[in-house]
């Protein structure tokens, strides 16, 4: 009997092993919620509730994310590491006033993680909180490669324009990665606050040799080449970087500028009339549209300032003048003053098309001041 106890036994585990393994695999090759269902079907799921965790998480569903992690702290109270993925994922999710908690407990613990350290520092920058740096000071005295904390040192001293310290930091990250775009990047940046174009040049198109590609970057090294009078470089990485933005005004006329400069005149032309033409463009619609979603809302007074913008633009538009019409109407409380807007309308605009509704509001403003007067 005692025998056959154990055969089963075996046999059931067996079967758990088996199913284990399946969900393992359905969520190694990306199939995850079936993942979670088989996992679910197990009868020790307290050993893989952080397993359905990250299998929640992988497809969004970030709710059910933490409730599982939660089972799973539940289920394994001294577990560092699920606390340490429920506090990055709590971070993911602006709770930032848990996640705060949760890795000073885990800093308390073991103080000398440096990852416990940067990632209280991400919620203290989340919370802006100026204490933030010392934790990511703490994560690099720690580790003097994490390249993460790194990044971040480095550009708080970009930001206050300690341009040596940045430096200094950025030199030590790329000792040990190399190819790091971020670094790369701050490096490219610091030299170009400094005013040092012929070395910004080189490390902006590191980024562009890394297969990196923007108009920050594009635009960054045509100024670089501008500065030390490489107008032909200077023109080839605006226009790269216009492709980006291809009603960029500003740039157009600064490739223009750059054509002038090569004594390419006729180019030069063509660019600052490109320029022109988009400067030229009326903003009428996009105002009398702002106006009128502003009169939905009842915010009156606004529209008024909006549709007057709009003629500003576009003198011409009769459409607009009579919604200002119509929204001063809905605005004033002084039937004399409305009387007399329509009064002047009807007077000056005697072929518009809002002629009759013009001529019937005035009339209805007349008899509601006759009305009033008795």
């Amino acid at each position: 009997m005692r025998f056959i106890f154990i055969i089963l036994c075996f046999i059931l585990t067996l079967q758990t092993s088996a199913q284990k393994l399946k969900a393992d695999n359905l969520y190694a090759n990306g199939n995850y919620t079936k993942a979670i269902e088989t996992y679910k079907s197990l009868k020790n799921i307290n050993a893989v509730y952080d397993k359905i965790a990250k299998a929640y998480i992988a497809i969004g569903n970030y709710d059910e994310g933490l409730a599982n992690y939660q089972k799973a702290i539940n289920a394994n109270p001294d577990d560092a590491l699920l606390k340490y993925d429920y506090a990055k994922l709590l971070t993911k999710t602006k709770d930032y006033e848990e996640a705060n908690q949760i890795f000073n407990s885990l800093i308390s613990l073991d103080s000398l993680n440096p990852n416990y350290h940067y990632e209280l520092g991400v919620v203290l920058e989340k919370q802006n909180d100026t204490t933030a740096l010392n934790e990511f000071i703490k994560t690099f005295d720690l580790d003097l490669t994490h390249q993460k904390a790194i990044f971040k040192i480095a550009k708080h001293h970009l930001i206050k324009r300690k341009f040596e310290l940045a430096h200094r930091f950025v030199d030590k990250g790329l000792k040990s990665y190399a190819n790091n775009i971020e670094l790369i990047s701050l490096k490219a940046q610091a030299y170009y606050y400094q005013e040092y174009y012929t070395h910004s040049v080189v490390w902006f198109k590191k980024l562009l040799d890394l297969g990196e590609k923007s108009e920050f970057i594009h635009e960054k090294l045509s100024l670089s080449f501008a500065q030390n009078s490489e107008y032909e470089e200077a023109i080839y990485h605006r226009k790269k970087a216009l492709k980006f933005n291809p009603n960029d005004a500003n740039a157009m006329f600064v490739i223009g500028g750059y054509y002038e400069r090569i004594s390419n005149f006729e180019m030069a032309e063509d660019y600052i009339v490109k320029a022109l033409k988009i400067k030229d463009q009326s903003l009428s619609d996009e105002y009398q549209k702002l106006g009128r979603i502003l009169n939905r809302q009842k915010k009156y007074e606004a529209a008024i300032k909006a549709f007057q913008k709009a003629l500003k633009e576009d003198p011409s538009d009769i459409v607009t003048e009579f919604f200002l019409i119509r929204t001063k109407d809905e605005f004033y409380a002084d039937v004399d003053t409305k009387i007399k807007m329509y009064q002047d309308y009807i007077k000056k605009k005697d072929k518009s098309p809002f002629m009759l509704f013009a001529q019937k509001r005035l009339k209805e403003l007349k008899q509601e001041k006759f009305l009033e007067q008795d």
